[in-house]
């Protein structure tokens, strides 16, 4: 069988990307998570609940990296502007969010982001908020020094990107030098209690593999990280989240440029695991986009599939009956947060 390449399926828009998804491939046709949720009675798939407000302050970012399913970098204009944060600030007010995560890009970069931080804790004091920061930033411009000490006065979660305690398979991933920069950061955020026992100060790192393969076990990998960090750095954190890389955007491109989109997909389709399928994150998240469109997942938000709940696309118009009640949009993308273990924002599901 001819091998599918990048000159085969140009990914030059989001519709390119989701027809590759669905291609006649063996073992993989078409609707084939549909068919592997069916035989697990969990399709369609349903939300559980509405407690996690994910959203996306804009796609730019300080870095470039190759996995990157976002496609952020410096040069992206998306940002969300205050008026959007506001109607997400109402919803936040009026409902039971137990927690916002803040992601990007970076999301530090949008403009208002220390506002918006300051006026969730202002109509919600007690809601968990957590920060995807990519370390660099801190590091990046005089202006972005102080943010540990921001984070920490505002009891902000952080969850933070490694690809590995080495700075060849880091660097490989993410570009030159970012993991001595991601060292000092790290430092940065220890001075100030993160991730040190007792100090209430959440620091959580974020593994996703550097090639066309599955992370290793979360604990496994989690107990090399605190020794080799804490051995050669002195670096605490409290725990490590494995993340799969989903097949879209760049790692998609990866994938096809590297002739591995195949193997990659039979992997994570033989690793299906109805146990994790039954956890996943968009069972009980809701994502926004930087324009303030509502997604299932921050995944489905890059394939611009918008909820199906047509009276509640946008976060102005939200009814959280009909966002409980909506399905949730599966496709063979899905295969990564069901296969082994689990993938999620929050690591590994099972």
């Amino acid at each position: 069988m001819k091998s599918l390449k990048a000159q085969d399926h140009p990914l030059s828009s989001t519709e390119e990307e989701i027809r590759l998804l669905e291609s006649d491939m063996p073992g993989f046709k078409g609707d084939r998570f549909a068919t592997e949720m069916r035989s697990s009675n969990l399709y369609p798939l349903k939300p559980t609940r509405v407690e996690i407000l994910q959203i996306n302050l804009g796609k730019m970012c300080n870095q470039v990296c190759k996995h990157c399913h976002v496609d952020a970098g410096p040069d992206r204009k998306e940002i969300m502007t205050k008026d959007t944060m506001l109607e997400c600030l109402e919803v936040i007010k009026k409902h039971e969010i137990t927690t916002v995560d803040l992601t990007g890009g970076a999301p530090e970069m949008n403009p208002d982001f220390r506002w918006f931080v300051e006026s969730i804790r202002a109509v919600n004091e007690e809601v968990n908020i957590i920060v995807r920061c990519n370390l660099t930033i801190i590091l990046a411009n005089p202006k972005y020094h102080d943010l540990p000490e921001f984070y920490k006065r505002h009891r902000i979660e952080i969850a933070s990107s490694l690809p590995y305690f080495t700075a060849l398979k880091t660097d490989s991933q993410r570009g030159d030098g970012v993991f001595d920069k991601s060292i000092k950061a790290l430092k940065m955020l220890n001075e100030q209690g993160y991730g040190i026992e007792g100090s209430g100060l959440i620091l959580n790192l974020v593994y996703n593999p550097s090639g066309a393969f599955m992370p290793a076990a979360q604990a496994g990998l989690e107990a090399e990280f605190k020794k080799k960090l804490a051995d050669k750095f002195g670096i605490t954190f409290n725990s490590l989240f494995t993340i799969t890389n989903l097949p879209i955007s760049r790692f998609l491109e990866y994938l096809l440029r590297t002739d591995n989109y195949e193997s990659y997909m039979e992997k994570l389709i033989t690793s299906f695991n109805p146990v994790a399928a039954s956890g996943v994150m968009c069972r009980n998240t809701i994502s926004v986009g930087w324009d303030g469109y509502l997604y299932d997942c921050d995944f489905n938000q890059m394939l611009e599939m918008k909820v199906t709940s047509e009276d509640s696309q946008h976060i102005r118009e939200w009814n959280e009956k009909s966002l409980t009640e909506r399905e949730i949009i599966v496709k063979n993308h899905c295969f990564g947060c069901t296969a082994g273990a689990g993938s999620s924002c929050g690591g590994a599901t099972t």
